[in-house]
């Protein structure tokens, strides 16, 4: 017999390790290709971050680590936001079939909530970050070719 997976459990999973794939883990165990593959970029993004802090915001490996970061948030905010609207009865036939559906009541509908708010913010301010970046560097090239 297979553990029951909670979907509240789940949501809240992907909403606070998500980045890391903790959620992947708790749904499929740790041969989950897919969540070995989180770690890695989010520990980048991580790392990019770091280098803001240490050599300013002009650090070039920093304008292209930041985005990782940013994106895996949102990514797992995106799996929090899928797995908390899943209705019961076809979360049950996925993840314990054969076994009737639990009701889940508000606690996965609280968790998409606020993966929406960190979500959405961290997708703008990747974007954001992205585009300062890119014509910031657009301006710098076209500097360069007038001198």
């Amino acid at each position: 017999m297979t553990h029951r997976r909670s979907k509240t459990l789940a949501t809240w999973v992907a909403v606070v390790g998500g980045t890391l794939g903790l959620h992947r883990f708790y749904l499929y165990g740790f041969r989950d290709v897919l969540g070995w593959l989180h770690p890695l970029p989010t520990l980048l993004g991580l790392w990019g971050l770091e280098r803001v802090e240490v050599f300013g915001h002009d650090d070039r490996v920093a304008w292209l680590l930041l985005p990782l970061l940013g994106l895996m948030v949102s990514l797992a905010m995106l799996s929090a936001i899928v797995y908390g609207l899943t209705p019961d009865e076809k979360w049950a036939a996925r993840h314990h079939p054969g076994e009737p559906p639990q009701r889940t009541g508000w606690g996965p509908v609280l968790g998409v909530i606020v993966a929406l708010m960190v979500g959405a913010a961290a997708l703008m301010s990747t974007i954001a970050f992205g585009g300062q970046r890119f014509f910031e560097w657009q301006a710098e090239q076209a500097r360069s070719i007038a001198r």
